[in-house]
Formats: structure tokens, sequence, C-alpha cells
């Protein structure tokens, strides 16, 4: 999870469901006074909400949280990003499992 230097006094801990829990998760925060990163951030945020969050009425918080998985694996591996000309994320990975060279 990434958030930027803003203070809130709210635990993000919180938001994060059961499903993304695990030692490779850790809150990071942008660089201060780095706006590309930020825009970045904010970016894929609402991508995120328009694309898998709130792309369809869910039955319960428990279906949300269990289409992200799918979404998340579409947005790496499927989506093209314009940043990458048109490519997934995954394309830039060499060492994706079963892909060692």
């Amino acid at each position: 999870m990434v958030s930027d230097q803003a203070s809130a006094p709210v635990n993000w801990r919180l938001f994060v469901p059961e499903a993304w829990e695990g030692p490779d998760i850790k809150h990071k925060r942008t660089r201060p006074y780095r706006p590309q990163t930020n825009g970045k951030v904010e970016r894929y945020s609402c991508t995120m909400l328009d694309e898998w969050a709130y792309a369809k009425p869910y039955a319960s918080e428990s279906e949300r949280v269990a289409a992200f998985t799918d979404w998340l694996h579409h947005y790496n591996h499927h989506r093209g990003h314009t940043s990458l000309k048109g490519q997934p994320p995954a394309s830039r990975v060499t060492n994706l499992s079963g892909q060692y060279t």
C-alpha cells in the first residue's frame, strides 16, 4: 500500500482486506515534494476505484474483496498501459513465476 506524506487519524490497516495481508504488504510513503510520484499513486487509486471497486454493484463487501484478485491479475498481466506503449506491467518483468532465465 502506498500513500502520500499526509498524516491522517486513521489506521490504514483497517482498510486492508484479509486477502491482501501477508509479509509482502508494507505501507510505504511517497517521497516528500515529489508530485510525480503522488500523481502515479492518485492515478492508480482512481483506476482501481473505477475498474474494480465501483465498476459494478456488488452484493456484499466480501464479494468486492473476492473480485480484487481477478482485477489485479487483469491490471498487471492483460490491461495495456499507455506509459508502457500498450503493454501490461508484467511484460516488463522477466522473472515472474515460471519465467526464470
